[in-house]
């Protein structure tokens, strides 16, 4: 593959344990330099061995985010997208999975006929031609590329040799390392620790690579004597150790590093001529965030309530509707399981909210729970918004109890039921693999005139990403809205029910696809901003 002789290549690596916000730190110096006006684009190497996540269980992985071309990828591409507010693609995320599945289908077709197969140079060598050609076919100013999981993981080695071999083969001015590492805080000694930083930054000199930067991520704010500690053993300067306090916002962290101008050790890192980075937005966003002081009580009626990663995207996205109306997020997590199992204290948080979300997922296990929310959310006219399975189940509440077809279910959990108002995707058998079969990214929808949808769009024609299954059945169509139910988004075909509303209600409306997947915190969501609109009247806000 041509190596890029333009793109500055950024990569990001974490230390010590994970979660420590790699990702968010990536996705935060990317939204810096595009308000330096340079031109970002992100990539995430992710070292598990499956070839997408589109299989994992969200406990495992939390959500799945998906992109226009249907890519199915880690979540932190949604943190990319919300700070840079670009677009990715395919390009964006790599796994170990998909490295192996391209080297080993080479194998087998004969292009390595008399060689021995090896990590290096096959393996990393994919890894490099693929970085390659993200950056010659998207061809930003700025590529940023986040290699998962820790240094010292086995998974994660070939990703540091592919890495070091770039920065070798490019040079220093064209490559630039960040290390997000943690410093632990010992109450007993009432200090902070920078050993398993030192460490970390060994393990890494032990590969070839020097950071740049370090990110030193705490639950407390850096002494001057941590960060001499850390210039003094990992061979930084000062100015190079960026303090990252836990924040209660994470958009702060943009603002927070540039405080340490970040931006200019970039940009004299890679010799350019400097750009002051105009972050005005960001700090107006936040300045509304700090604002806000009425609250507002949001249901997300869900069966992955222990892992709050599993709706993070959906949660963002309320959070952007929120500050757009400077009020208060107050989510309150409701379990579908328990209110299946008619859980009382469950069904108390009911009467308490301003409005309800049900999100997408798949699976029978909490569905009726969910069926009983959207029963509730309608006959006591609170605002209801269902995202993909959410949209369903308001289809099947509504066939049941105001079409009075009592026994309409998704084929998706009973394939036997009466009538089956949501059925499996036209073309599609069961015995299909499940992997990337699902109708994926983004596909058109039109709106119709005077609706609760068009209200919020101010459009007829629209672009929305899916990730599906099951979808509404058509031969349903003309009973349902007979019934009263609004057909308000259609595919240009009607062929597929892209958005339906309830008539008579301030606001109860499910859509097939995604819309969290294009909510950004400067510019929320048209259809989460409507229905934030609709709690806020209803709480009398």
């Amino acid at each position: 593959m041509k190596k890029p002789t333009k793109v500055k290549i950024i990569f990001v690596t974490g230390g010590v344990c994970s979660g420590l916000g790699k990702g968010l730190s990536s996705a935060a110096i990317g939204a810096i330099l595009k308000a330096c006006n340079y031109e970002v684009f992100s990539l995430k190497l992710d070292p598990y061995l499956n070839v997408d996540p589109g299989t994992m269980s969200p406990y495992q992985h939390g959500e799945v985010y998906v992109t226009d071309d249907g890519t199915e990828s880690d979540l932190d591409l949604g943190h990319y997208e919300r700070f840079i507010d670009v677009d990715l693609n395919k390009h964006s995320n790599l796994t170990t999975g998909q490295v192996y599945q391209m080297v080993l289908q080479k194998e087998r077709q004969g292009d390595f006929l008399g060689k021995t197969i090896q990590i290096i140079p096959h393996i990393t060598g994919t890894i490099k031609n693929y970085i390659y050609e993200a950056a010659e076919k998207i061809k930003p100013d700025f590529l940023l590329v986040e290699i998962g999981g820790t240094v010292g993981d086995i998974e994660g080695e070939p990703y540091l040799e592919s890495a070091r071999q770039i920065s070798h083969e490019l040079g220093k001015q064209q490559v630039m390392f960040v290390h997000v590492t943690l410093l632990p805080y010992l109450k007993a000694s009432n200090e902070l620790k920078t050993k398993p930083t030192q460490a970390s930054v060994k393990e890494l000199q032990s590969r070839g690579i020097r950071p740049d930067i370090i990110v030193a991520r705490s639950d407390y704010k850096l002494t001057k004597e941590a960060i001499e500690r850390i210039t003094l053993f990992c061979d930084v300067t000062e100015e190079a150790v960026i303090p990252a306090s836990t924040v209660k916002v994470i958009y702060e962290v943009p603002v927070n590093f540039e405080k340490s101008k970040i931006s200019k050790i970039i940009q004299n890192h890679f010799d350019l001529r400097y750009r002051k980075p105009e972050l005005a937005d960001w700090k107006n966003l936040l300045k509304a965030i700090k604002s806000a002081r009425k609250k507002i009580k949001i249901g997300l009626i869900g069966k992955y309530t222990e892992n709050n990663d599993a709706y993070l995207s959906v949660n963002e996205a309320l959070k952007a509707a929120c500050y757009h109306y400077k009020v208060k997020l107050d989510l309150i997590w409701i379990d579908s399981v328990k209110l299946e199992k008619n859980d009382k204290k469950e069904i108390l948080k009911l009467s308490s909210l301003d409005g309800i979300l049900v999100p997408g997922g798949f699976g029978k296990r909490g569905i009726e729970g969910k069926i009983l929310a959207a029963k509730y959310a309608r006959e006591n006219k609170l605002p209801y918004f269902g995202l993909c399975l959410g949209a369903q189940i308001l289809a099947i509440e509504f066939a049941r109890n105001v079409a009075k077809l009592t026994k309409a279910n998704s084929e998706e959990f009973d394939p036997k039921a009466e009538h089956l108002v949501v059925n499996f995707l036209p073309g599609q058998s069961e015995n299909r693999a499940k992997g990337g079969t699902l109708r994926l990214g983004a596909w058109p929808c039109i709106i119709k005139k005077d609706t609760v949808a068009y209200k919020a769009y101010k459009t007829e024609e629209i672009s929305e990403r899916h990730r599906h299954r099951y979808e509404f059945n058509n031969l349903y169509r003309e009973q349902l809205e007979q019934a009263g139910l609004i057909i308000s988004g259609d595919s240009p075909k009607k062929d597929l029910m892209e958005i339906v509303e309830v008539t008579d209600h301030p606001f109860m409306l499910g859509c097939q696809f995604h819309p969290e997947f294009k909510s950004r915190p400067l510019r929320p969501h048209p259809l989460f901003r409507e229905f934030i609109k609709a709690c806020l009247n209803k709480s009398g806000g």
